[in-house]
């Protein structure tokens, strides 16, 4: 129970400094660009330091391990079952469907995932798998078809080097050798007066995107419209309540029992993250369908949470 009142307060200061941009876009503090720029700075600073924060200290053996399948399978599923109903039900413009996937199966594994691993799972690496797949995998993706929306007919040539246009995939990928080089040598190799200040860089990108969304929900109608509405619904819950119960479905046929099935279904409750509505914006695409999904899935994540700990925990 203690585990659980503390991601509950994990819960907790999100909000808040939700509440914080939302009340500094009230007053005007910032200016009209405000939401602007601390999304853009987010994007190609914060967030990249972050990845490369995190990552360069991880062994490579806590990221690369059996769960990080549940976590693609799962989520590949459930932004399959996503894009099946826009097809038939929503049909929404290519943007808006590809930001309703990201609503549907994209999961906040920083500002919510870290404090929920580590108060109920009692293990904070426990979202690296996720981070990493969703840096590597999901992002590059989701920008490659967002970038083509927005731009019309590309080459072949600027959709294989898109990746390498993305700055939070660089910090990945960066991070990432660190850590084997790292190993190989049986230090940390990165001298601390480089490492200490991209660390406290990228200690600002989450309060940066959560403020930022905070912003966009100044002079907004959440859940205004529709068949936007309808699609915004159905994210959440596939999100919610669909993504952990394939989760458990893989995770025990794949022969996980205690601790790990448990682990793998307690994550894949985790709401959608709030990178989504970084790209949304970013993008100018989609931005209400990714806002709308983003706060449906926070608020409703922790019961789900809730139900998930009394059954399995």
């Amino acid at each position: 129970m203690m585990g659980l009142i503390s991601a509950m307060q994990g819960f907790c200061v999100i909000g808040i400094i939700i509440l914080i941009g939302y009340i500094a876009a009230r007053f005007h503090i910032g200016g009209p660009t405000a939401q602007m720029v601390l999304n853009r700075f987010s994007y190609f600073v914060s967030t990249p330091c972050l990845m490369f924060a995190i990552l360069s200290k991880e062994h490579l053996s806590d990221v690369f391990k059996p769960s990080i399948g549940v976590a693609i399978l799962c989520a590949t599923i459930t932004g399959a079952l996503f894009l099946i109903l826009n097809a038939t039900i929503f049909h929404l413009k290519p943007a808006d469907t590809t930001i309703g996937m990201l609503d549907s199966m994209y999961m906040n594994a920083n500002n919510i995932g870290l404090p929920i691993a580590t108060y109920i799972l009692g293990n904070p690496a426990a979202v690296t798998p996720i981070v990493l797949i969703q840096q590597v995998l999901f992002t590059p993706a989701a920008l490659t078809s967002l970038d083509l929306s927005s731009r019309g007919k590309v080459s072949v040539k600027a959709i294989v080097s898109q990746p390498l246009h993305q700055p939070i995939l660089i910090g990945v990928l960066i991070g990432i050798v660190t850590s084997a080089v790292s190993d190989a040598a049986g230090w940390f190799v990165v001298p601390s007066y480089i490492y200490d200040p991209i660390n406290i860089v990228g200690n600002s990108a989450v309060p940066l995107i959560l403020m930022a969304f905070g912003m966009s929900l100044h002079g907004s109608k959440p859940l205004d419209g529709g068949t936007s509405r309808t699609a915004t619904i159905t994210a959440a819950l596939l999100k919610n309540a669909v993504m952990p119960a394939v989760a458990f479905t893989l995770a025990y046929a794949m022969g996980f029992r205690g601790h790990e099935l448990y682990s793998c279904v307690i994550l894949a409750a985790l709401p959608t993250a709030q990178n989504v509505y970084n790209y949304a914006a970013r993008y100018d695409a989609g931005t209400t369908l990714a806002r709308d999904g983003i706060l449906l899935s926070t608020l409703s994540s922790p019961v789900f949470i809730f139900v998930i700990a009394a059954l399995l925990g």
